[in-house]
């Protein structure tokens, strides 16, 4: 985990402290507003880390702002509010399910040893929704880690299947990886909603009026990295993990969206979709009517 202090150029005096993930889709998303280029806007305090990290620190209360998995808001929502921009949700976009060997099927799963990035992640919801669909008597041990060492598990043998995101979608074949089945396909061809990924949520004492500007300000960074994206790419760079420049453009035309900027009607939906039929299965606690409401 690492933070970054941003000069406060424009806005209120007091900072809101955010975390967010270095991957390029959140960088992208928060360049300008990070960076001061969002008339108005209040200034941040940056911190990077994973997602499984800021699921905690949501879950702890921690923090004003935080980027966190879809799968962690119906513990969180009485502190925070789910913002209806910035965040990640789409289509064709979903955590994919990796093997060695090429010949397996999801029913080969039965048993067998599953890493995944965390327990409380949007991915994992995902795929427990899809195994109990298509595993009988469902997978056997898993395997929470990080996701950077889950491609590197699987190719070596150390489990039998990882789940998993982000750039993923993008690299495994390089570690002589095989997908058995994508967890955002099942999800779109069994629902019809576009895949929920990440959230923004912020926190509800904030009041109304701030969470309205805080809002306002997401989408006005959203539509400057639009209209100039050349414009982020230094900040993109600088967090992408030695990543290939070409696969961060791929990441960032894939999870930056119309969503991005605006939940919507199918946004909303799509959420609230997911963490119904999670609390169905047991997997997360019932959301209230009015949970999702913002501000």
């Amino acid at each position: 985990m690492s933070s970054e202090q941003q000069p406060a150029q424009h806005g209120r005096d007091r900072r809101l402290r955010i975390a967010y993930s270095p991957c390029p889709n959140d960088t992208f998303v928060f360049d300008a507003l990070a960076h001061g280029r969002v008339p108005g806007a209040p200034a941040l305090d940056v911190t990077f880390a994973d997602i499984d990290v800021t699921n905690g620190m949501a879950e702890r209360g921690e923090l004003d702002v935080l980027k966190v998995s879809y799968a962690v808001l119906p513990y969180v929502l009485d502190t925070y509010a789910l913002l209806p921009c910035g965040g990640a949700l789409g289509r064709g976009c979903g955590p994919l399910v990796l093997t060695r060997d090429a010949t397996l099927s999801g029913a080969d799963l039965a048993g067998r040893t599953v890493a995944v990035p965390s327990e409380r992640s949007t991915a994992y919801l995902l795929f427990r929704l899809w195994a109990a669909d298509v595993v009988p008597g469902g997978v056997g041990d898993i395997v929470v880690m990080p996701f950077h060492e889950i491609m590197p598990a699987v190719r070596d043998g150390t489990v039998d299947a990882g789940l998993v995101i982000h750039e993923a979608r993008f690299t495994y074949r390089n570690y002589g990886l095989h997908q058995l089945a994508d967890m955002g396909e099942h999800w779109e061809d069994t629902t019809g909603l576009p895949i929920p990924l990440g959230a923004i949520i912020a926190r509800r004492s904030l009041g109304e009026a701030a969470l309205t500007g805080l809002a306002d300000a997401v989408r006005a960074s959203v539509r400057a990295a639009w209209d100039d994206p050349e414009a982020s790419r230094p900040y993109v760079m600088a967090h992408a993990q030695e990543m290939d420049p070409a696969v961060a453009d791929q990441h960032i035309g894939l999870y930056v969206n119309e969503f991005t900027a605006d939940l919507g009607e199918d946004g909303y939906a799509a959420v609230r979709g997911l963490l119904t039929r999670a609390a169905a299965e047991g997997l997360v606690p019932p959301l209230t009517p009015d949970a999702l409401r913002f501000p």
